[in-house]
């Protein structure tokens, strides 16, 4: 066995000539194993938000997204849909068309933006299991219909058991002057919501899903479109198809995945993570000056045993190595301890969600704190124990041991 980690276990479960060692040293290890367990468990959370929120967004935004690089709009023939949309994995490519225009319902009004989407969008959209009230359908039986978000319904007020309920749609005409008349300066359409879709308060106060065919029309629009949606299998390598499409588009188009098209949501999400990590390691830096305490008043309780060491021919540095193992053993022990915890404490919120969200029932799309353990971040949270204890050993093995040597360690 390894003569200094022997001695230094012996010294950490040993009882000390003078108690207060022993409470000293068991509240360093307390200190860790917190400070450990809190990294883990917030982490954790903060994983579990990131997955709610990417969810929701993923429900909204394609998995790839093409876009003009200069201009809004541009040809569908433009592009080579066939040799896209025959590339593995691509299930579907779709037409889109995004404008802002004014809602009417009643005596109701809000500003929205009319997202209108090619033919068989719904059987690809996981956008159905977002709904709240209605159906999913924007075609059916030669009928037009819209599915509004939760926030422009509440604001005009949409009842879809209405029989006389249809919403206004008001845009200004783009080969028109400006005259004051509304008849010719506003190209109006009529369409009946057949669903209320609820993702996020971004999205619900903004869009308002029809087909492409009653957004052309309504804009002015022959053969142009915003944006092109490409949808992928789940099995498919994202990166690669990409790169494919991006290669047939041309560098007229720009070709975004998920990420890249809430690319600052995303970064943000990010930050505030590895922000909140930093926070508390600072933290658990301040905790392991017990570790200091610890060690320093170990060294003067050991001040015979390092003699008889000495004695019996120990050098300086093996001396340092026991103390360093014990400063270290007293680190490492309560890492483990707190990664043990904070796993526990995480499964537990996982499998039975006991910390709920404030809000009342109904109010969050989830009821508990989402929970999401990631081996990196235990990874890491270890290196950064490990770390921290290494540094808060350092300094009193360093300073204070080199009083009872006659050389310098």
């Amino acid at each position: 066995m390894n003569f200094p980690f022997y001695i230094a276990r012996r010294y950490l479960v040993s009882k000390k000539s003078h108690n207060i060692i022993n409470i000293i040293s068991g509240i360093s290890v307390l200190g860790v194993t917190v400070g450990t367990m809190a990294l883990i468990i917030v982490l954790s959370v903060f994983n579990g938000f990131e997955g709610v929120v990417v969810s929701l967004f993923n429900a909204f935004d394609p998995d790839l997204k093409i876009t003009p690089v200069s201009g809004k709009t541009f040809r569908m023939s433009d592009l080579p849909e066939d040799s896209i949309s025959r590339l593995p994995g691509v299930v579907h490519l779709t037409e889109v068309i995004e404008e802002n225009a004014l809602l009417r319902y009643h005596d109701r009004q809000c500003i929205a933006t009319i997202k209108g989407m090619g033919n068989g969008y719904q059987d690809y959209s996981p956008l159905d299991t977002m709904l709240i009230e209605g159906q999913f359908v924007l075609e059916r039986d030669s009928s037009e219909y819209a599915v509004p978000g939760a926030g422009i319904a509440d604001l005009l007020g949409v009842d879809l058991l209405d029989p006389g309920s249809m919403i206004s749609v008001y845009v200004p005409n783009r080969h028109s002057s400006f005259t004051g008349l509304p008849d010719e300066s506003f190209n109006t359409g009529v369409i009946r919501p057949s669903g209320i879709f609820s993702i996020s308060a971004e999205f619900d106060i903004k869009y308002m899903l029809t087909p492409v065919s009653f957004a052309r029309n309504l804009f002015g629009y022959s053969e142009e479109v915003t944006s092109a949606e490409v949808s992928l299998s789940p099995q498919a390598d994202r990166k690669l198809i990409q790169k494919q499409v991006s290669a047939l588009a041309g560098n007229k188009f720009v070709v975004k995945n998920r990420f890249e098209q809430q690319e600052t949501l995303y970064k943000i999400m990010k930050s505030e993570k590895w922000a909140v990590f930093l926070i508390l390691a600072f933290i658990l830096f301040i905790a392991t000056f017990n570790v200091i305490g610890s060690l320093t008043m170990l060294i003067l309780d050991k001040r015979r045993d390092i003699a008889v060491l000495r004695s019996m021919g120990a050098s300086d540095r093996l001396v340092r190595r026991i103390f360093l193992t014990e400063g270290l053993l007293i680190s490492l022990s309560g890492a483990v301890a707190g990664l043990v915890i904070g796993a526990t404490v995480c499964w537990i919120q996982q499998r039975f969600g006991i910390i709920k969200l404030q809000g009342g029932s109904g109010a969050f799309i989830i009821d508990a704190y989402p929970v999401k353990m990631e081996a990196c971040d235990f990874l890491w949270v270890f290196i950064t124990v490990f770390l921290i204890g290494l540094a808060a050993t350092w300094y009193p093995v360093r300073k204070i041991a080199r009083k009872f040597s006659d050389h310098k360690l």
